[in-house]
């Protein structure tokens, strides 16, 4: 694939994702007050509550992070995220205004307001696994999160799973508990799919991923600010030339895979990537370690712990 083939590409996911992200948004979850996390989220209530366009909503509400993120991530990452955002906003507000604001079901019907929970999470997954794979994303809550998992011990899908669980309590109080479950539904389906489509394949959680370039040093920094994660640099030398040839070796998450593909590509179109299935990644920016060791005591030496402390 040549490297304009590989923009057009891009620029297709980022587009056909957040259309789809947006009907899932407009057609389904907003109609049957469904505030399944993100701005998106947020953006439902307002709608709800001050008959706030919800388009115009998440772009109001994204220009703050935006900001956050250009300062803290970079130009680059920022840039990203607007476009994302910007088309988002567009197309929500787009579908609003051909469809109504009453979506394509009746809020009113029960069964109706459970396929809203279940489809707009299929959209929304699809959508949004379509952005990612391109590597940007649509801004929002993400950038919060990513910031929240830069400065603090949480993970991202700590992160993550923190302020939509915040969003979605809040939609308790002003809703109800029922439309609360609902959302709960949608953002469990909408994860599972982003999971699919990102990788096509599979279903670990986190891909180890083995990196050789000429240009080790700028992909190594781009590893380290744009995604915020770390890695090792192991031995290797060409088989052929008998040179050093320094190996990246970092594990990234299902959602970021995308993005370090599209860092990898830009820095040296000439690398080459080895991706495996990481069946389970233990330490800091996944799953603790301590709490695994934990887990994997039998019941009876657990006891006896117990009892010693």
């Amino acid at each position: 694939m040549t490297k304009h083939q590989y923009k057009l590409t891009e620029l297709f996911y980022i587009v056909s994702g957040s259309f789809l992200t947006a009907v899932g948004i407009a057609l389904f979850t907003t109609p049957a007050k469904i505030a399944s996390g993100g701005v998106s989220g947020i953006a439902t209530i307002l709608y709800h509550t001050f008959a706030i366009d919800t388009g115009l909503s998440i772009l109001i509400l994204s220009v703050p992070l935006f900001l956050a993120g250009l300062i803290i991530f970079g130009k680059e990452y920022g840039m990203k995220s607007l476009g994302g955002t910007l088309l988002l906003s567009f197309f929500t507000s787009m579908l609003n205004r051909f469809f109504g604001y009453g979506g394509v079901l009746d809020p009113n019907n029960v069964l109706s307001v459970l396929l809203s929970a279940i489809f707009g999470g299929v959209m929304i997954g699809v959508g949004c696994g379509l952005v990612l794979r391109s590597g940007a994303n649509t801004g929002g809550t993400d950038i919060i999160a990513q910031i929240l998992a830069r400065f603090t011990p949480l993970s991202m899908g700590s992160s993550l799973f923190l302020v939509d669980a915040f969003i979605i309590a809040a939609s308790g109080f002003i809703f109800s508990l029922e439309m609360a479950l609902y959302a709960t539904i949608t953002v469990y389906i909408a994860a599972a799919v982003i999971d699919r489509v990102v990788l096509s394949f599979g279903t670990r959680s986190a891909k180890t991923v083995f990196i050789i370039s000429d240009k080790r040093e700028e992909i190594e920094h781009a590893i380290l600010d744009e995604l915020g994660h770390g890695g090792t640099i192991l031995k290797g030398s060409g088989m052929y030339t008998g040179f050093d040839r320094p190996v990246i070796m970092t594990v990234v998450s299902n959602h970021k895979l995308g993005e370090l593909t599209n860092i990898v590509h830009q820095a040296d179109a000439y690398a080459f990537m080895v991706v495996q299935e990481a069946y389970k990644v233990l330490g800091e920016g996944f799953s603790p370690i301590e709490e695994a060791a934990w887990a994997g005591l039998s019941d009876v030496t657990q006891s006896k712990r117990k009892r010693k402390n």
